[in-house]
């Protein structure tokens, strides 16, 4: 399979280079040149596969003869294998033809990790048979750093580094990445916020000199890899539910696009979606420009779902891409304007997105009541994020016979302030998790420079 840049001007590259590049050269984001499309009888076939088996027959045409096929098996069964619950993604039903799709039965409580543990397996296997070692720099807002460093702490090719917002993860979020003391993993806090973070990390890959020769990997959700794993629990929550032959609706809490452009690709290969469902908080650029044409930074508002927290959507990029016939030029011009200017886009093209697309925010206030009310419901206890999912998909639902599935992102443990603030007890940490707040912790604090964060990176590369 080739992959192209969506801005047009990078060469075509197969999945090995994809895998390793992050982003495209001309500053873009990879993307299939064609996707693989099924038919209602091959989806149909698949509906009594386990999760492993599901995620191959999703993952290896994006793959192609990058990795053996015996070997690419074995990855997925691994990954999966780590996972706390035999069905990997259970769904669990919270009203009427209302459910959450639990992505929180992973190593690290998080929906990340259904791609961050394959993620490390495959870039491990890339690089040993390029014979070639490489430096993970990573952004995250929350969950993005736990899951990449439990995925790629045992690679012996990776050096990893993780940026976050200095105080503006949860604890236990903090803590996840911190207390993981392996010789090739670097935790630095950031005074700042998320999209400092994230803006060091492509200013990073534009100019990689600071690393003298040795290749700088993304882990964050521009790549590709993460996406292409992303889209299997869409088929499988989907199959859980009747499909392929009955429709299904998902909505999904997201901050950098990357999780809900799965579903779309879930819906362009074949996967019957009725509706896609933008779930935010009070960051709310994706709603706004959704619901009113209007793409406009607002100053960053620190909340209690801290991994949406974020003002520019990197993925987005992506459906942009689609929405204007995949025309690179046209879409790098539009990412310049983007990065300074309000910006709408051609009606036409915004009513094609709202025919699958619908948009909601939810302010915390909303997001405490969401979780106790579904508590006293049901008890059934959401944490932050999915709660903002549950009262977008309330909120926007097009049709009640069609099953609504809200995407559940992350466990309540990690999120103690806001099941505090909406009057109910936060549950205990899980087994294997337990002594977490008596682990030592190691992460530096660095200023919100990008010098500083490659002069930090360099020395304990190279030193």
């Amino acid at each position: 399979m080739k992959y192209i840049s969506t801005r047009g001007q990078a060469p075509e590259l197969e999945f090995e280079d994809v895998l390793l590049a992050g982003l495209a050269s001309d500053g873009g984001l990879y993307v299939p040149k064609e996707l693989p499309k099924y038919s209602m009888e091959e989806i149909r076939s698949w509906r009594d596969l386990p999760y492993d088996q599901l995620a191959y027959k999703v993952i290896q045409p994006f793959v192609g003869s990058a990795v053996a096929e015996a070997d690419l098996e074995k990855m997925i069964q691994e990954t999966y294998a780590g996972f706390s619950h035999k069905a990997v993604a259970p769904l669990t039903q919270i009203d009427h033809n209302e459910y959450v799709l639990e992505l929180f039965q992973g190593p690290t409580l998080a929906f990340k990790d259904f791609a961050l543990q394959l993620l490390g397996r495959l870039l491990d296997y890339v690089l040993q048979k390029r014979d070639e070692k490489a430096v993970i720099i990573g952004a995250t807002s929350g969950d993005t750093g736990s899951a990449a460093i439990e995925g790629c702490r045992h690679c012996e090719q990776l050096d990893i580094f993780i940026l976050h917002p200095h105080n503006r993860v949860s604890e236990v979020q903090r803590r996840q990445m911190t207390t993981v003391l392996g010789d090739n993993v670097y935790n630095l806090a950031v005074e700042g916020n998320f999209d400092d973070c994230q803006r060091m990390l492509k200013e990073s890959f534009a100019d990689q000199a600071f690393l003298q020769g040795r290749r700088l990997v993304a882990v964050n959700s521009i790549n590709w890899a993460r996406i292409m794993a992303q889209i299997v629990y869409y088929f499988y929550a989907a199959l859980n539910l009747g499909g392929p032959d009955r429709e299904i609706a998902f909505s999904v809490p997201t901050g950098n696009f990357g999780d809900i452009f799965a579903g779309y690709l879930a819906k362009k290969m074949g996967l019957p979606i009725n509706q896609l469902v933008i779930a935010t908080n009070q960051n709310d650029i994706l709603h706004r420009f959704m619901s009113q044409n209007l793409y406009k930074k607002e100053p960053l508002a620190h909340t209690l779902s801290p991994s949406m927290d974020i003002v520019v959507s990197s993925n987005f990029e992506r459906l942009l891409f689609d929405l204007f016939d995949r025309n690179g030029t046209e879409v790098a011009d539009l990412m310049t304007k983007m990065h300074d200017q309000d910006v709408s886009i051609d009606p036409e093209k915004m009513a094609s997105a709202r025919t699958l697309f619908d948009s909601f925010a939810v302010n915390d206030q909303v997001t405490c009541d969401t979780i106790k009310a579904v508590f006293e419901e049901t008890e059934y206890l959401l944490d932050p994020h999915t709660a903002i999912g549950v009262k977008a998909a309330r909120e926007t639902r097009r049709d009640q016979t069609i099953p609504m599935v809200t995407l559940g992102t992350a466990h309540p443990v990690k999120f103690a302030d806001a099941i505090d603030k909406a009057g109910l007890e936060s549950p205990s940490l899980p087994h294997h998790m337990a002594d977490l707040f008596d682990r030592e912790e190691r992460y530096e604090v660095i200023a919100n420079d990008l010098a500083a964060m490659q002069a930090y990176v360099a020395k304990n590369v190279f030193g």
